[in-house]
């Protein structure tokens, strides 16, 4: 098998007047994989799972716009739009179908971009996420956020989002609490505020779960209190021969909290459906 990389090696490409940066590891022969990263972080979230995959799998993690090392632009985004980028980033590396990973936002992103281009979609995994649409209470508290931001600045926000990410005993061990913190503090305030409005924009993707055809796995973390394990159950029972999988020890970010089981629960998924 050629390999594409070893290692991450760090690579960009433009699409929508926005400048992304992506790493592409593995063999360009294997299954390839889009690890499509929660808000507000970046694609480091998933180095638990990029070095699990990339022996086996064709990994590919990117930045969003607005997030990590990709660009800001002019902060305006939609759901619509980030959705347009991942199917960019697709043809940029002549990628015909990929399994896509999202977690949180991510699953946002992997659901619509399935809704919209199945035929680019090999398999999905959706990890503490939703098909909802926000309430209009979630949407206030989105606007609290994004008045935090620009009263407070980024380090206040995340400050405040880690505490409700978290599982409680977590909370607790300041190693995990401190790397997700650090995940967060590189962001600009006007890339998250973007994003924000995005995510409160988006549409209702739960008619579309009965339609899903391809393999599906769903993972959630027993304590996640932003994305509850009832939201992915109801998922599962309408996506036909869906599995879900409720992570033990783990909030809102499982495949970091507790990548041991997130990591084996992936790894079983996949083998089943790529390695037969």
């Amino acid at each position: 098998m050629s390999l594409v990389s070893q290692v991450a090696d760090p690579m960009y490409f433009s699409t929508n007047g926005t400048r992304h940066y992506y790493i592409d590891v593995g063999a360009s022969s294997a299954p390839a994989i889009v690890l499509i990263h929660g808000f507000p972080f970046s694609n480091e979230m998933w180095q638990p799972q990029i070095d699990a995959l990339k022996s086996r799998y064709r990994v590919v993690a990117y930045d969003l716009r607005g997030q990590g090392n990709s660009e800001v632009g002019d902060g305006q985004y939609t759901l619509e739009l980030l959705v347009d980028d991942l199917i960019a980033l697709l043809d940029h590396l002549g990628i015909q179908r990929a399994i896509l990973c999202g977690l949180s936002m991510g699953g946002y992103v992997a659901l619509r971009s399935t809704e919209r281009n199945t035929d680019r979609v090999a398999a999905l995994i959706l990890c503490d996420t939703t098909s909802e649409a926000d309430s209009n209470e979630t949407k206030l508290r989105r606007a609290a956020a994004i008045k935090t931001i620009k009263q407070s600045g980024v380090k206040s926000y995340g400050e405040v989002f880690v505490k409700g990410a978290l599982a409680p005993r977590d909370l607790d061990e300041g190693d995990i609490s401190q790397r997700v913190e650090n995940l967060i503090l590189p962001n600009q305030a006007l890339g998250l505020c973007g994003t924000l409005l995005a995510l409160a924009g988006r549409t209702d993707t739960t008619s579309f779960l009965p339609k899903i055809q391809v393999p599906t796995l769903i993972l959630v973390g027993e304590s996640d209190k932003i994305t509850p394990p009832d939201l992915s159950r109801r998922m599962q029972s309408l996506i036909p021969n869906s599995e879900l999988h409720v992570v033990s020890h783990a909030g809102h970010l499982s495949n970091m909290e507790n990548p041991k089981e997130f990591n084996n629960r992936l790894m079983n998924f996949l083998q089943k459906h790529f390695e037969s």
